[in-house]
């Protein structure tokens, strides 16, 4: 009854309304989109692998590649085996070892920072300033043949008064060196460890403002990671997150923030026994970390694990198992990213990886396929939900765990599609693709 009835709509309020408290939140609405752009858009890599500087070579990336197939040869030497160890299914097993493979043949490493700080420690000026300039070099070169890690940089040395001038010329030394070699490549990365306090963010922001300056490129150009390894990063003596400042001080351009287990535990008094990227205590500076950098643009990525694949067989198949859960463990918690110290990690965090996504793989493009079409289902989704499903999507092919072609014949997508429902505009409820 009544239907096809023309409905009177009435209102009350005087379109003034609506303007004056639209004006009134528009500083609000500026801040919002300033502070929190959303997430880049960009790939985000599984890993980071630390090289103490010294160690860095031009064939660092095969290397580490190469030992990880051979670790394999011998202590997993088919998908059964390999399955059997870390637990993976009969479904799961062959798919895996073979993509594991194929990364480690291909791009065995995605993230690569040639390191200034603990890992390679103090050593003779005239030393740090030629191996400063042979990492420029070798990284200018490997971008320039095709054998560059999708990301590449250097940790140097933090801020703190005993070792920042040092950190300062080895950082200007690495980026002038790069700049002679032809300019800054796109995957250029740069981390600043044991951050403690704003200060030392907004004193990386006019280093790098001065050097942008110095060679003529556009203002904000350069970014860098933010490494969280002590109490005070997390919070302040005033009680507040001192983390977010870090951030709100980097002024757009940090990119990461990059959890240190070993340090932060033992900034905590938690004994060497029990350091560990599951321990509460770093889970709650995961959790404060992921809060602060949410919607921000600004990734998180967890911490390591000091266990080696080393040694007997039975050895290596223990560290693997606890490599692959903890690795798995970060996924479930959001945390793509994580450090890697040994290439012997190599065959589990791909493992891990793959498992994630492939696993979830079906799942996930009906949901999408459904909200998409709008064809119901047993979950009501939302644009949310969208987003978290296509971005899920979308790393697991940039990773090489999915291929574009199963997942446009799964989700009827491209990877258009995916991106533009990853990254709807701010404030869309109602965001689909068309």
């Amino acid at each position: 009854m009544g239907q096809g009835r023309q409905e009177q709509v009435a209102t009350s309020l005087a379109g003034a309304v609506s303007e004056e408290i639209s004006a009134r939140l528009a500083p609000v609405d500026a801040e919002l989109e300033r502070n929190y752009p959303g997430d880049p858009g960009t790939r985000q890599p599984v890993h980071t692998v630390y090289v103490p500087g010294d160690a860095f070579t031009a064939d660092t990336i095969r290397s580490w590649g190469d030992q990880a197939l051979a670790t394999l040869d011998e202590h997993a030497c088919d998908a059964a085996s390999f399955a059997a160890v870390l637990g993976l299914s009969d479904e799961l097993a062959g798919p895996v070892y073979e993509r594991v493979r194929a990364k480690l043949q291909r791009e065995p490493v995605e993230d690569l920072r040639v390191d200034f700080e603990d890992g390679y420690g103090p050593r003779p000026d005239a030393e740090e300033d030629r191996t400063a300039a042979r990492a420029a070099r070798l990284i200018a070169e490997a971008y320039a043949g095709g054998s560059a890690a999708p990301y590449m940089g250097i940790r140097m040395k933090c801020m703190e008064a005993p070792v920042r001038d040092r950190g300062i010329r080895t950082l200007d030394i690495f980026l002038t060196g790069l700049m002679q070699a032809g300019g800054l490549p796109d995957g250029l990365v740069l981390t600043l460890p044991k951050v403690t306090c704003t200060e030392q963010v907004t004193a990386m922001v006019r280093l790098l403002e001065a050097f942008e300056k110095a060679h003529g490129l556009r203002p904000g150009h350069l970014g860098f990671e933010i490494q969280i390894e002590t109490s005070q990063a997390i919070l302040a003596a005033d009680g507040t997150a001192t983390v977010a400042r870090m951030i709100r001080a980097a002024e757009g351009r940090a990119t990461g923030l990059h959890y240190g287990t070993f340090d932060y535990s033992a900034c905590l008094g938690v004994s060497a026994a029990y350091q560990a990227s599951d321990h509460p205590a770093a889970d709650h500076a995961k959790a404060v970390m992921q809060v602060a950098a949410a919607g921000t643009g600004v990734r998180v990525c967890d911490g390591s694990t000091n266990v080696l694949p080393v040694g007997p067989t039975e050895q290596v198949h223990s560290a693997w198992r606890l490599h692959y859960g903890l690795t798995r463990r970060a996924l479930a918690r959001a945390y793509y990213q994580g450090w890697d110290m040994h290439p012997g990690h190599l065959p589990t965090r791909y493992a891990a990886v793959f498992a994630f996504y492939r696993e979830g793989l079906e799942a996930a493009a009906a949901r999408l396929a459904r909200y998409v079409n709008r064809t119901g289902g047993d979950v009501m989704d939302e644009p949310a939900t969208a987003k978290a499903l296509s971005g899920y999507l979308l790393r697991g092919l940039d990773c090489g765990a999915l291929d574009t072609a199963e997942v446009a014949r799964l989700t009827g997508l491209t990877r258009a599609d995916l991106e533009g429902l990853a990254a709807p505009r701010r404030g869309d409820l109602t965001a689909s693709a068309k």
